[in-house]
């Protein structure tokens, strides 16, 4: 971002710069010149110096441009398109951070989501071992199913520290993309308006900063063609001066002059046409990297949509499936206490319900991420 900046104030300077071929060019010079000898002029076969031989002399000259068949035009709309990319290139450098800073803050909800949903699954095993323990006293099970419940809960302690880890991990991220403290923690609250936004497809690109920053970039290289053009067409300026040359030998010493005069290249070894050439060739450049950045950005809208819009429909089916597990679970655990079911399906059941909770809870994540992939898309984020 820092980077971004400096590139836009980089801009907004050379902009002001190519304005500046508008306003008169104010020149200065002065010196003193020592010579071997003085100027010397013949009349009659007599030599008479026109000229000291050692003298001071100074000049002041305004300069200005007044007509050049549009060659500074095109280089001050160049420059002006430059300057405008570059802003829309930073929105969408601001854009990309957004993305990333609520990317980092889903990750945190879900990370807290998944750390729930282990500590559920902690205590569900914990109850089921207290039930072996409870039945193997009473001579009704083996100790298998304590072994089998004691290695189930110790494995489920195992995820319930790495997701603890995943949380804390996450937090430090988007401490580090918001510029908080990395101890910092807060309660964050899932969005709760997850509509999925209709935006026609012409109206989803139009918007994004790329998308007009290539199109000042398309500005800048037509208006080059224009100046590199130009090189072919004669300047018209106006030029004063005062020239003063210390002369004890005149009676003029300092002169003041005025001209309106016509300025025109007749060879440079082929380099406006060179320049021209390349011009075009940057402009065709800039039109395809427009049209491909277009398909991309439409690309980009629809693929997240899609996305959202699975994600919407894989949130229904493992609501539903929780549910499910959760009746699973109770049915397996009453079957186990009444010694018709096996604690291999207690245990099944838990699994089962933990990995529904977990599929949901990234469902919900996957949703998230594709809305704010479509804010993206249509530069609204």
């Amino acid at each position: 971002m820092l980077r971004g900046s400096s590139s836009a104030e980089i801009s907004a300077e050379q902009s002001k710069e190519a304005h500046g071929i508008y306003r008169p060019r104010l020149d200065l010079e002065a010196g003193y010149t020592a010579q071997q000898a003085p100027q010397q002029v013949v009349i009659g076969g007599l030599s008479e110096a026109t000229q000291d031989q050692n003298y001071a002399h100074f000049g002041l000259a305004a300069e200005q441009l007044l007509y050049d068949f549009s060659r500074s035009a095109g280089k001050v709309a160049a420059a002006d398109a430059s300057a405008r990319k570059a802003r829309f290139a930073y929105a969408g450098r601001e854009q990309d951070l957004f993305l990333q800073t609520g990317v980092a803050y889903f990750q945190v909800l879900i990370a807290e989501q998944l750390l729930q949903a282990a500590a559920e699954e902690v205590t569900q095993t914990e109850a089921h071992l207290r039930v072996a323990k409870a039945l193997f006293e009473q001579q009704m099970v083996t100790r298998n199913d304590v072994l089998q419940a004691e290695v189930r809960l110790a494995s489920a302690r195992q995820q319930q520290l790495a997701r603890s880890g995943a949380l804390e991990n996450a937090w430090l991220q988007l401490n580090y993309l918001t510029g908080r403290p990395t101890a910092a923690r807060a309660e964050l609250h899932p969005e709760t308006d997850l509509a999925l936004p209709s935006v026609p497809d012409a109206a989803a690109i139009a918007s994004r900063p790329e998308i007009a920053a290539q199109q000042q970039q398309v500005t800048a290289a037509q208006a080059g063609v224009q100046q590199a053009q130009g090189a072919f067409r004669p300047e018209l300026f106006a030029h004063l001066g005062a020239d003063y040359v210390e002369n004890s030998h005149v009676k003029e010493q300092t002169i003041y002059s005025a001209t309106l005069g016509l300025r025109v290249n007749l060879a440079d070894g082929g380099a406006s046409s060179a320049r021209l050439r390349a011009a075009r060739q940057r402009l065709d450049q800039e039109r395809r990297v427009l049209a491909d950045l277009e398909q991309q950005a439409l690309l980009d809208y629809r693929s997240a949509r899609n996305d959202a819009a699975v994600a919407a429909q894989r949130i229904a089916v493992m609501e539903a499936a929780i549910r499910q597990a959760q009746e699973n679970l109770r049915l397996n655990q009453n079957r186990y206490r009444e010694q018709v079911g096996t604690a291999t399906e207690v245990l099944d059941a838990q699994t089962l319900l933990t990995q529904s909770r977990t599929d949901l809870y990234r469902a919900q994540f996957e949703y998230q991420l594709a809305l704010a992939r479509v804010q993206r898309a249509i530069g609204a984020l």
